[in-house]
Formats: structure tokens, C-alpha cells, sequence
């Protein structure tokens, strides 16, 4: 799994001009599920989201977690996020997980980090034509990708 996370003061994501999820302070996570990836790497990587320091504490310093502050976060699913490029100018797609694998996935990452966080998180529509709007805080933008945890 590969994921984008950024810091946001606060963020949304519509599909049909409507908006489906919308976030005050916390993270904005595009997450992209690839054919390898497996529900360990769920628990792996929202432990990561919910615990990393990004967050200023009173002295400005990046010390505080989601947790810590209690945020909001909102995760969009993101094929794209696993484009091959090496050849040609047409990005490949071919590692991304095909839907029947990834929706499974994505629906256990959104349920765990809802569950971690005691809260509900935002999402989008897996395979919707989406536009998300964010401000993202900082900036503060941070990738992840679970097949380089070593």
C-alpha cells in the first residue's frame, strides 16, 4: 500500500458536485492498494497515520500525532498512486490491485482507522470520478509505501 498523507487544515471530496466528506484539522490520505498488498499491511499502516508526530505542539515543534490532537481524516483511494513510468509517456497501471481485491482492502483500512481513532473517518467512492480540495497545513506532505517498512 501506498499512501499520501498531508497535514490539512481542513479538506473534502465531492462526486458529482456534491460533496460526500468533508474534514476539519487533520489528514488527507490518498491511499493506492497494489496486487501484493495484504490486510497486515492495514494495521501497519494506520498505526503509522495515526501515531506519526506531525502536528505542532505549543512550541511550534512537530511533536503531536492525529491521535494526540484528536483530528479529522479523510482517505480517498488512489490507483494512480502506483503508475509505472519508466517507459513511454503513458503511465502503467498494471500493479495496481484490481477492484475485486482493492475494495475489500480499502473498506478494512477505512473500518481500522476509524477504529483506532474512536471516531468515524471520511472517504470517498472507490472508482468515482472524485475532486478533493484541501489546504493543506504547513506544507506537510508525507509518503508511505508498506513494501519499504525495513
Amino acid at each position: 500500500m501506498r499512501a499520501v498523507i498531508q497535514r490539512v487544515t481542513s479538506a473534502s471530496v465531492s462526486i458529482d458536485q456534491q460533496i460526500k466528506s468533508s474534514i476539519g484539522q487533520g489528514v488527507m490520505v490518498l491511499l493506492g492498494i497494489e496486487e501484493r498488498d495484504a490486510p497486515s499491511d492495514i494495521e501497519w499502516l494506520v498505526n503509522k497515520i495515526c501515531k506519526m508526530r506531525i502536528f505542532a505542539d505549543e512550541q511550534g515543534l512537530m511533536n503531536l500525532s492525529l491521535l494526540d490532537i484528536n483530528g479529522d481524516s479523510l482517505v480517498v483511494s488512489q490507483f494512480t498512486l502506483h503508475a509505472q513510468t519508466k517507459k513511454g509517456n503513458r503511465p502503467s497501471f498494471i500493479k495496481a490491485a484490481k477492484p475485486a481485491m482493492a475494495i475489500p482492502l480499502y473498506e478494512q483500512f477505512l473500518s481500522c482507522l476509524s477504529q483506532q481513532m474512536g471516531k468515524e473517518c471520511g472517504s470517498g467512492e472507490f472508482g468515482a470520478d472524485m475532486q478533493v480540495q484541501l489546504i493543506n497545513d504547513g506544507p506537510v506532505t508525507i509518503t508511505i509505501d508498506t513494501q519499504n517498512r525495513e
